[in-house]
């Protein structure tokens, strides 16, 4: 792929081959995962990633409802004041 040029905030020119290398190199990776950034890994990974997700906590989706309907009544309230 063809060397692109991209500006960063500072407005210098940065070559890089893809948009998101660009996006990695100016975040700062305060969380080790980023939904905007491709996941790329072995199955393996993959599967202890999802294990990670599923061992944390879990929300029955009636209880979830209800608590964005709490939040939403709550936040239109606070918008119309």
């Amino acid at each position: 792929m063809a060397k692109k040029t991209y500006k960063t905030h500072e407005n210098e020119p940065m070559p890089v081959g893809e948009p998101e290398v660009a996006y990695r190199t100016r975040v700062s990776p305060s969380n080790s995962w980023n939904p905007n950034v491709p996941f790329h890994g072995t199955q393996e990974e993959w599967w202890e990633h999802i294990r990670r997700i599923e061992a944390g906590n879990f929300t029955p989706w009636e209880e979830a409802k209800k608590e964005f309907e709490e939040w939403k009544k709550e936040f239109l309230a606070n918008r119309l004041k």
